[in-house]
């Protein structure tokens, strides 16, 4: 099985379009398009009957310390954890594309709705919460259920570039038995005894400005 994007190559940087925000000079950050971006793929085994969309970033701080604080870095040997991005299920296998901004254009306060998609250009399949769900579970004006993709915002104070890695599972089950709120964790454990193929493409994302991270247009 291949999976590829059209919106970034595999192993090179994510463009900001494609990101929850980009680099500001007076504020650090600002809110960015946060558009979902373009996915294919091919070579699904005979045998799929569903399909499993995961992005996750491996390279999130295990603690929050130095996260965003004037003056400190977030150091490259601190331990690092998942935080998910986005989780798709129950995708028919039929499937073989999903276009840059067709599950999310803009960010949503408060998260977008689900596990239904409206207007679903992927009829039957779900989405799960992402991991800003507990990320802004403090937040009064941006607390919610994060359903769906949002982008990259990694620690614009992060001593390293962090790895965004997108993996399409083909799976020998129709539909995966999940609660109606499933974290990205929870739909990767339930997916595991299922999965007959995958495949993944990996971009990169930064918001550090003493790194000099290329955000492409």
């Amino acid at each position: 099985m291949q999976l590829w994007s059209d919106s970034f190559k595999d192993g090179a940087a994510i463009p900001g379009t494609f990101a929850f925000a980009v680099p500001d000079a007076a504020s650090h950050v600002r809110l960015s398009a946060n558009r979902n971006p373009h996915l294919a793929w091919s070579d699904v085994p005979a045998g799929a009957e569903s399909l499993v969309l995961l992005c996750c970033d491996p390279d999130v701080p295990s603690r929050g310390d130095d996260v965003n604080q004037q003056g400190r870095s977030v150091p490259a040997d601190l331990p690092r954890v998942d935080f998910y991005h986005w989780s798709l299920f129950d995708i028919a296998p039929t499937a073989t594309t999903i276009g840059a901004g067709q599950f999310s254009d803009g960010v949503t306060p408060r998260g977008k709705s689900g596990p239904d998609i409206t207007g679903n250009p992927l009829p039957g399949a779900r989405h799960g919460i992402n991991d800003y769900t507990g990320w802004f579970a403090g937040d009064a004006a941006m607390a919610g259920d994060y359903f769906g993709y949002d982008g990259p915002c990694p620690p614009w104070n992060d001593a390293i570039v962090h790895h965004y890695v997108f993996t399409l599972y083909a799976l020998d089950v129709a539909t995966l038995p999940l609660s109606a709120k499933p974290s990205g964790a929870a739909v990767k454990a339930a997916l595991q005894q299922h999965v007959l193929a995958q495949a993944s493409v990996t971009g990169l994302y930064s918001l550090n400005p003493a790194l000099a991270f290329n955000h492409v247009a």
